[in-house]
This record gives structure tokens, C-alpha cells and sequence, in this order.
């Protein structure tokens, strides 16, 4: 067997003890812990407060389209940085691939703008 097959064979070995331990971890916790359900418990936690009302809501989609704008603009952000830090090995070639990389971005910030998403109402 070649070194490099070895190397994947150790985090073979690892991940299944890993998931050994903790499908035992997890059995014996099952076994051991007490299961005395009643209605009390099954309510709602409320920072000490009694519950008011059902517990369900539902949610503007707005605000997940917001989180998911949040998330693009700071995945841009791990793109730019090692471009940033490699700029003089990337030249102009680099450049003119980055500055197309934001202008999408930006294209479609002007679309999410103009969509009304931006609005937190």
C-alpha cells in the first residue's frame, strides 16, 4: 500500500472511531437519562414568562433574502482578500477577473436594491 493510500486510511480509521464513540456516547445517555414527560414541560420556554399564544409565526421571506444578500457580500469578501494579497503575481489579468467578479456582485445588489429587499420594513 503507497503512503498517500496509508495517509487516507488513518482519517478512515478516525472518522469510525469517531462515530463509534459517539453513537456509544450517545446510546448510553439515552439509557441512563431520566424520561418523565408531562405537559409542563412540553410548553414553549419563554425566559421565565408564561407563553402567549401558540408559538408559531410566520416569518416575511424578506428577511431570508436579506441574511442570503449578507452571506454573498461576505463570501465576496474571503474572494477579495487573497486576490488582494496575490495582486502583483495575478497582474491585469487578475484585475480585469476581479473587476468582472464585482460587477456582478454589484449587478446584482442593483437588482436586489431595485426589488425593494434592501428595505428592512
Amino acid at each position: 500500500m503507497s503512503d498517500f493510500l496509508r495517509d487516507y486510511l488513518n482519517v478512515v480509521w478516525f472518522a469510525a472511531i469517531a462515530i463509534v464513540l459517539a453513537s456509544l456516547l450517545l446510546g448510553i445517555a439515552a439509557i441512563l437519562r431520566p424520561d418523565k414527560p408531562s405537559a409542563e414541560k412540553n410548553l414553549a420556554y419563554e425566559s421565565g414568562v408564561n407563553p402567549v399564544g401558540d408559538g408559531w409565526s410566520q416569518s416575511q421571506v424578506r428577511y431570508y433574502i436579506f441574511a442570503l444578500l449578507f452571506v454573498v457580500f461576505d463570501v465576496e469578501a474571503v474572494f477579495i482578500f487573497p486576490w488582494a494579497m496575490q495582486l502583483e503575481f495575478y497582474g491585469v489579468f487578475g484585475l480585469v477577473e476581479m473587476g468582472i467578479f464585482v460587477f456582478v456582485l454589484l449587478l446584482g445588489l442593483v437588482y436586489a436594491w431595485r426589488k425593494g429587499v434592501l428595505r428592512w420594513v
